[in-house]
């Protein structure tokens, strides 16, 4: 590509797409798009899948052009219990980047990104609807007065939500393109918004889409790389609805993105992001996500794919990082 390369040009290439895509800033150009590199990120890539294979190797060339110096941490582990037809050991590689070119110092902020996706029968929506439920009915069975008609409704909520938990199966039939294609992106958005000589690293974590078991092998094998360090783990960035921010372990840097976004912040949520295992071994650690109830009902189903999402939510995220990350 030529090296003069401007964003106008950049942005022509999104503009010819299916659908318009945020565009890319004139230093990316250098490397990717960032509609085609959506596109190209956005397929189903269960972990262990040649996809999944595919979509690492996307990312270690567009860190490697970026100037980083990248590692593969390879692990194995346990996937959640919860999780019916996961196999019994999850194998993956997290990717692991440092800027080239400079001494041994550990990044004092860390940009983290899940890259697996897995598709389930049932959206995330209702998911959280049979958890409640789950919870409503043990509440009830367990603390409510024994005063009909409470315990046979207790029971019908039990019963439902476990229905529904049954349901919790693991496929490959989802393209992950809000969860987690857009956070991909919006990392290398963010870094391409950044002068040089900023300590920030890069994580990409596998296999969290069988219950963090990459970001628990980093906490095992690499804690000390995050000890001194800021954590911002992306997952799931919607256009539409307002970002919401995870605090794990809070911090001034953490304050300071919940600021620039103009996100809700929350001491607990219940999804499960790789932020809850970081925070253990973290200075400081949030997670960044954005959506609504209407995200809810395509995450993890075939429906999470490129032709619903701009990346205008990405765009929106990663210029209230680097802002951020480049005040003194």
């Amino acid at each position: 590509m030529p090296s003069d390369c401007t964003a106008d040009r950049c942005a022509l290439r999104s503009r010819r797409s299916r659908r318009r895509i945020a565009s890319a800033s004139a230093r990316s150009c250098a490397v990717t798009d960032y509609g085609v590199l959506f596109r190209a990120l956005a397929i189903s890539r269960l972990a262990g899948t040649p996809n999944h294979e595919k979509v690492r190797e996307i990312l270690k060339r567009e860190l490697e052009a970026r100037g980083f110096s990248v590692e593969q941490h390879a692990f194995s582990g346990r996937p959640a219990r919860v999780l019916l037809g996961a196999p019994r050991v999850v194998h993956g590689i997290n990717l692991i980047a440092r800027p080239s070119g400079r001494p041994a110092v550990r990044p004092s902020v860390w940009l983290v990104a899940h890259y697996d996706s897995k598709g389930q029968p049932i959206s995330m929506a209702l998911r959280l609807l049979g958890f409640g439920a789950l919870l409503i009915g043990l509440i009830g069975l367990l603390f409510a007065p024994p005063l009909a008609p409470v315990p046979a409704l207790a029971a019908i909520a039990l019963g439902g939500g476990a229905a529904i938990a049954l349901l919790n199966r693991v496929t490959d039939n989802s393209p992950g393109a809000v969860d987690n294609a857009t956070a991909l992106v919006t990392v290398f958005m963010t870094l391409d918004q950044l002068p040089r000589g900023i300590p920030v690293g890069v994580v990409f974590p596998d296999a969290e889409e069988f219950g963090l078991v990459g970001a628990r092998a980093l906490v095992s094998d690499r804690a000390a790389w995050f000890t001194d360090a800021a954590v911002i783990n992306l997952d799931g960035l919607d256009d539409t609805g307002r970002a919401t921010a995870f605090m794990h372990r809070p911090g001034t840097i953490s304050a300071a993105i919940v600021a620039a976004l103009r996100a809700r912040a929350w001491r607990w949520l219940p999804v499960v992001v790789d932020g809850i295992a970081l925070a253990r071994v973290s200075r400081e650690c949030v997670t960044i996500m954005k959506g609504n109830w209407r995200t809810m009902r395509v995450v993890h189903r075939p429906e999470d794919a490129v032709d619903r999402v701009r990346l205008d939510g990405a765009a929106l995220v990663a210029a209230g990082l680097a802002r951020v990350l480049r005040a003194p």
